[in-house]
This record gives structure tokens, C-alpha cells and sequence, in this order.
């Protein structure tokens, strides 16, 4: 699959104007700017603590958490790349599916002070990752595709048919939970789940039923906008009272994988991978080039594949949402303007 043809597929999705006008500010403000670490426990007092995700900085702030969403690009468990404005893209397309979902779940969304910022009610995270899938797919060593072509034919309680190939829809969608293990995702079955004592039934029952239940909205709701939302990842909470609460992010383009819908069943039916807009086309230049597994370092990736993806990612936003993504103009450092912001923010809560 060339990145000409992705391109034009994109164009026609898209405005083309829109296009070089957001690929000018990723060029001209973006690539000297992006947010790849904060410290905002060392400027901004009442915080606490600091924790690095691979993506997201998260500082305990007594009741609540601060979440920020950085632009570090995360794959086959490590850091490949900063790509401009991703943080605020993934914050703020989780913030619009919070509120488009809650009719679904409840969620621990407290208020959103910056761009790149969510405040979040502390929970009891469950230490399972709810991967949704719909279609056989994927380049990492847990995607189903991966282990599908090695021959696994019951994956994490599932039990698949002998004749799929890459990229067909499966007969229904599935859910293929992971132990969120510090370095690796590690499959793992509902029963395994139980009796390991990572959930008890009810708390497992309850959060599968609200993650197939997401995946089926977001699918209506992607289909709807011209795309297919093949696959995702949810996490769930359990506040104080009890109440299992999804957390972290919706449908990102992170978190899922989306493909252009006019264009699938033809390739699907010619061998071709489908047109995406997220970032597998990232995952695997890496895989053609390296070792990202077991490379200790890894190389720089080409900056036009940074800007592309920059700008698949606020397409993708702009699709979904109806909304014209709004690039930060301001000179104030992103790492000041947060720090501010987030201040301001917990002052009021307390």
C-alpha cells in the first residue's frame, strides 16, 4: 500500500485547503513545539507525585488526578516519536466521547483545564485492558492477526473459524482482554481474569458489557462519518461508591484503529491492506526498518511520516466530531501555559 494512495484517499474524505493548512502549522509551529514531558509536580505545588505512562504524565493531586496527554507516540510497548498536536488531539476526541457515551457509562471526567489537560475523580483502577475487536487485523505480537496466522484458533476465550484472512470482519465482535503488565499486554481469558482475582464475575460481567456496548456505538458512529472503527482498547474504575466507571480514553486514534469505509470491500476483495487513519502505517515502517521489540535504539522516524500522522490524527478528529480542531497559536511554552492552567484549575476544586 503506497502513502500516495492514502493520500488521496484522505483528500477526498477531506478538504484540501484544510489539508495544507493544517500541514503548514505542523511544519511551521508543530514539529519545534511538541510536548514529549512534563514536570508539572515541580511547578505547581498542591501536586503530589508524578507517574510516566507512554503516553500520558498523571500526577496525584489528592482527590483527583491530572492527566496529561503528551504528543509521544507509543508502539510495540516503547517511544517511537513525538508527533505534533497528538496530546491535544487524543484529549480533547476522548473529552467529545465521554460526553457522546454517557448514556452508556458513567466516567471519571472532573473538568478539562488546557488543551492537553483532563481532571479525573480517583478511582480503583482494574488492571485489564478491554480490547474490542471487529475485524482480523494487526502487525504487534498480541493483534489478532499476528497470532491468528501462527495458528491460535481460541484467543482469550474466543473461539475463531479456520478460514479468516487479514482485514475480513469477524462474524461478531469479540473481546480479547489483556493484564496491563508494566513492559507487555499479556492475553488473558475471562475465566483467568476471575480466578486470578484481577475482577470478581460481577465487575467483569458489567465492564464487558459496557466496553461491547462502546465498541458497538462507536462503530454506529464512526460509519456514520465515512469510517470503520475496527478496533479499540477501553479501561474501566470503580469509584467509591461502587459505580465501574470507564477511564482514560475513547476512540482515539491511540487507542483504535480506523479504516475509510468506501474503499474497504474492494481492496479487502483485491488482497490490498485497507486505507488507514491511524497509526499502523507508523508501526510498520518501524517493523520494516528495525527490530522495535529488541533494537535498544531505534531510528529517528522520517519527518514526513511525523507530519503525515499529525495529520491523520486531527482529520480523523475533525471527521468524527464535526469540528474544526483548534491549532494553538500562542507563543507561551506548552510546558508554562499547563502549568497555569492546571493551577487555576485546582484552586477551584478546593
Amino acid at each position: 500500500m503506497s502513502n500516495q494512495n492514502q493520500k488521496v484517499c484522505l483528500d477526498s474524505l477531506s478538504n484540501k485547503e484544510r489539508r495544507e493548512q493544517v500541514m503548514d502549522a505542523i511544519k511551521s509551529i508543530g514539529l519545534d513545539n511538541c510536548l514529549s514531558e512534563t514536570n508539572l509536580h515541580l511547578s505547581v505545588p498542591s501536586l503530589k507525585s508524578k507517574t510516566r505512562g507512554k503516553v500520558r504524565d498523571i500526577y496525584d493531586a489528592g482527590d483527583y488526578l491530572v492527566l496529561v496527554t503528551t504528543d509521544r507516540q507509543s508502539a510495540f510497548d516503547r517511544v517511537l516519536a513525538s508527533i505534533p498536536f497528538k496530546g491535544q488531539v487524543l484529549n480533547e476526541a476522548s473529552l467529545w466521547w465521554f460526553g457522546q457515551t454517557q448514556h452508556i457509562t458513567s466516567n471519571a471526567i472532573v473538568s478539562s483545564p488546557d488543551n492537553n489537560v483532563t481532571i479525573a475523580k480517583k478511582c480503583s483502577v482494574f488492571p485489564v485492558e478491554f480490547v474490542v475487536r471487529g475485524y482480523v487485523t494487526g502487525s504487534t505480537d498480541t493483534s489478532l492477526w499476528t497470532v491468528y496466522k501462527n495458528g491460535v484458533r481460541n484467543y482469550c476465550g474466543n473461539i475463531l473459524p479456520n478460514d479468516l484472512v487479514k482485514s475480513q470482519k469477524l462474524p461478531a465482535n469479540i473481546l480479547t482482554p489483556t493484564t496491563k503488565a508494566a513492559d507487555h499486554d499479556v492475553p488473558v481469558t475471562p475465566d483467568e481474569i476471575v480466578k486470578s482475582g484481577l475482577m470478581t464475575q460481577d465487575d467483569y460481567d458489567e465492564a464487558s458489557r459496557k466496553a461491547l456496548s462502546l465498541f458497538e456505538y462507536g462503530q454506529r458512529v464512526a460509519s456514520e462519518h465515512g469510517l470503520i472503527l475496527v478496533d479499540t482498547k477501553y479501561e474501566f474504575g470503580k469509584s467509591r461508591d461502587g459505580t465501574v466507571m470507564l477511564i482514560d480514553e475513547v476512540h482515539t486514534p491511540d487507542s483504535s484503529r480506523y479504516w475509510i469505509a468506501h474503499s474497504y470491500e474492494e481492496r479487502f476483495k483485491n488482497g490490498l491492506e485497507p486505507e488507514n487513519v491511524d497509526k499502523e502505517f507508523l508501526r510498520l515502517w518501524f517493523k520494516n526498518n528495525c527490530n522495535p521489540y529488541e533494537d535498544k535504539v531505534l531510528p529517528a522516524a522520517p519527518e514526513e511520516l511525523v507530519t503525515e500522522l499529525a495529520w491523520r490524527y486531527i482529520f480523523l478528529y475533525e471527521t468524527i466530531t464535526k469540528s474544526k480542531f483548534q491549532i494553538p497559536m500562542t507563543k507561551e511554552p506548552i510546558h508554562d501555559r499547563i502549568s497555569r492552567n492546571v493551577s487555576q484549575a485546582l484552586s477551584s476544586l478546593q
